[in-house]
Formats: structure tokens, sequence, C-alpha cells
């Protein structure tokens, strides 16, 4: 056995060699010819790579068959930009580190990505799979404490192993089979989340409108056209009570010691985006009772709804779980005695589309204001049946997290069992020929 550079911490077979990926492959990079020129941008027919189109791919194995965004042969003719030739292998380098593809065409890339033509010594093929293979190596050259790069003269140094031809094409071949396989049951997984996710969303929306106990009668809901008999309609203002909060003055050093009051802020709403808890009873951030008595803010009590309304976090809605502050990027209602904090809650998250659809403001940051707030018309049943409602909610999200945490644990263990296929296959650790593919989990 021959032992790979240190960095692999591997050994391939006493027949196989190691070498400079530079010596056995042409490399290159892309460019971004300047938008300054339009005419640069008039007749675009040649496809220009960039890393949205490798981001949304099902396999990053498939060749890479077409683009997005095109560029133009002047535009190529007057910038440092190439056209690669097909069965280039491209790997981005820089913000989306990682993503990589094989070119199913002749195409360009941007600046963003650093490019290998094999020569005769190696197979495309497999030196995608390399390069796959290689995804702890890459992670350890990234360079960068908010957008991650490797730099060139390090992609310029790495070493490959570099079997026979002929066992590339065998390997290639092997690998070319079984990650589809896998590839496949991972789909197939991910389409059975989307579809208890869906499950999940319609059971919600049947209880939350009544739509499963019977008749029904319409309403002038824009978000609801039908609940249940005997439903009422009713502004939220006169079933709770609204509120917000504020953020202590930040120059006042006195009022930010002794922090010890939770404080709902967007950094919170991280927890609680997919909807998978319906209450917080810590908050990331805390304020001071000195910070709380000298600004605007106030305490509101345990079971107190809240939504996010600004910025990337509009539209999120959580109960709180203890008495807390929040912040002025929050609104609240405190349930009155005919509203279920529960039951608000679900309505709250079956809103979400019409909230940020028609009420969110901004093109940029979405803020949703309170005087539209204020305007907004529940459909609610009596008290017990609100109840009721809320615990089958709660049981139904505990078995679709359940299924959904099964499911996902299935899919990371393809996913390492896929990555250490393709290491194994790479080095040489076992006989392609030979192998068997019945331990593929299905």
């Amino acid at each position: 056995m021959t032992t790979l550079p240190e960095a692999w911490s591997r050994t391939v077979p006493a027949d196989w060699d190691w070498t400079r990926l530079k010596y056995v492959a042409a490399v290159g990079t892309g460019h971004t010819p300047d938008r300054a020129k339009p005419e640069y941008w008039v007749d675009c027919t040649i496809p220009w790579v960039t890393a949205a189109d490798l981001s949304k791919r099902k396999s990053a194995f498939e060749p890479l068959l077409g683009t997005e965004q095109h560029v133009s042969e002047i535009g190529v003719a007057n910038s440092a930009a190439v056209v690669h030739p097909s069965h280039t292998v491209m790997f981005c380098r820089t913000a989306s580190v990682g993503l990589f593809c094989i070119t199913g065409a002749p195409m360009a890339t941007t600046q963003a990505f650093v490019t290998w033509a094999a020569t005769k010594r190696l197979d495309p093929r497999y030196l995608l799979y390399t390069i796959a293979a290689m995804k702890s190596e890459f992670d350890r050259l990234a360079y960068g404490s908010t957008h991650l790069t490797i730099y060139m003269p390090d992609l310029e140094a790495l070493d490959v192993p570099l079997p026979p031809v002929d066992e590339q094409r065998r390997i290639a071949d092997f690998l070319d089979e079984h990650i589809s396989r896998i590839d496949r049951i991972i789909d197939a997984r991910s389409r059975s989340l989307a579809l208890l996710e869906s499950t999940r969303a319609s059971a919600a929306r049947n209880a939350l409108l009544g739509l499963d106990s019977g008749a029904t009668v319409e309403t002038t809901l824009p978000w609801a056209e039908r609940v249940g008999e005997g439903w009422t309609v009713r502004r939220l203002s006169h079933l709770a009570r609204m509120g917000t909060g504020h953020t202590p003055s930040r120059s006042n050093a006195e009022y930010w010691i002794d922090c010890s009051l939770p404080w709902l802020t967007t950094s919170d709403v991280y927890r609680f985006r997919r909807d998978d808890i319906t209450t917080l009873s810590e908050t990331v951030l805390t304020i001071s009772q000195t910070g709380l008595e000298n600004s605007a803010a106030v305490m509101h009590p345990a079971q107190t709804v809240a939504l996010s309304r600004t910025s990337g976090s509009a539209g999120f809605a959580i109960i709180m779980g203890a008495p807390m502050a929040t912040s002025q990027d929050f609104v609240t209602w405190t349930c009155g005695g005919d509203l279920a904090p529960r039951f608000l809650l679900g309505l709250l998250r079956l809103m979400r589309p019409y909230l940020l659809g028609h009420l969110a403001m901004g093109s940029t940051h979405k803020t949703i204001y309170f005087p539209d707030l204020q305007d907004i018309a529940v459909p609610i049943p009596g008290l017990d049946q609100q109840r009721a409602i809320g615990s089958a909610l709660n049981e139904l999200d505990m078995r679709t997290i359940s299924h959904v945490g099964a499911v996902q644990r299935h899919i990371e263990l393809l996913r390492e069992y896929k990555q250490s296929l393709i290491t194994a296959a790479v080095i040489g650790e076992f006989d392609v020929t030979t192998a068997s593919t019945r331990s593929v989990p299905a």
C-alpha cells in the first residue's frame, strides 16, 4: 500500500500512484464580463455556470446540461472568461464552497469556480468522485469568518490518488450505478418529508377552521372562505389585549447590567421558524429590571402569544412559556376569556401566507404594521372546542415531528454512507469488480 499525502490520511493499493492534480488536469477558472457594458449581455447563448445552478440539483454527479444564465460571445471575447470543454469538472471555491459538477456541454463560469479539464491520464468521472471524496480536505482549506474561500494556490497544490485509467473507469462505473441508487432513495425520502408536512398543514387547517366537523358556512375573511357552522368571526383586538415591546437605550450602560429578564427578540425566531415548538420559556437575550423601568418595554404574562412582524423574521408566532418582555419587532396578544392561546397560535401560523403576502410591506425587508394587525378578524368556536382543537394539534405535531425526525435521520445516514462509499472507492479500499451492493440502505 502507498501512503497518500498527510491531508488524506489514507493508503492506496501498491500499483496505484498519487500525484499533484494539476499535472493530470488543466486548472482554470472563470470570469464575469463587465456588467456596465450592455453589449456584452446581448445575444447570450453560452451557458454560464453559477452556484445557483448547482445548489438546486438533486444529484451532483449527473452531467450539468444547462444553466440559468448565459453570456455572449462578445462578452467572453472581451473578458477573462473561458468556454471550458464538455466533461470539465467545476468546483465552487467561494461563498457556496463545496458545490461541484461535471459539465455535459461546453460552458463558461464565474471567478467563483476552479475548473479541471482532465488529460488522458485521468478519467473525468473518476476526478469528479475524487473531488467529492475530498470534502474534509476542502473544509480544512476554506478560510474566512463570513464568506469562506479556498485560494487558488491551495487548489493548485492538491494531490490525488491515481490508479490506472481502466481502473478509474471501473470505479466511476461502479459509483455511477450505486450513487444513483442512493440518490433515488434520498429523493424518495425527501418527497416523503414534504408529504408529511403537507398532511400536517392540511389537517391543521381543517381543525382550525372547523372544516372537519360537518356543515360549514361562508365567511368574508380573505384567508378562509369557509368555517364550521356555528363559529363566529370576531376582531382579534376584541378577544385579546394587543401589545408590543421595546429596546432599552443601548447608550445607557446601566440598563444592561444584571440582565435576567427574558427578552424575546428576532434572535429567537430560528427556534420556532419550522413551527416545531409551541412554547418558548427562555430567550437568547435578557434585559435588566432597570432597563425595563426606563423604557417602553413591558413584561407580558405567560401564555401571551407573540408574532414577529419585521425583517426576514416576519410572520412567525410563539406562545410565551413564562413572563417575558419583547423587542419592538413583535406584536403580542394576551388572550381574554373567549380565546385560547394555543388556538390563536394555530390561527396565526395558518394565516402566515396571508400576513406576508397581503399585509407585509417593503421590497427588501418586510414589515407588518400595527394598524393592519389591529384589523385582523378570526373565526372561533366555543372555548372548550378551541382547547380540544389545541390538544389535537399538539398530538398532530408530536406525531409529525417524530416521523419527520426518523426520516431525516435516515436521509443523514444515507448521505454519510454515500460519502464513505465514494471515498473508499476512489482510494481503492475495496475491489469494485467484486463489491456487493446489498449493504446499501433501502
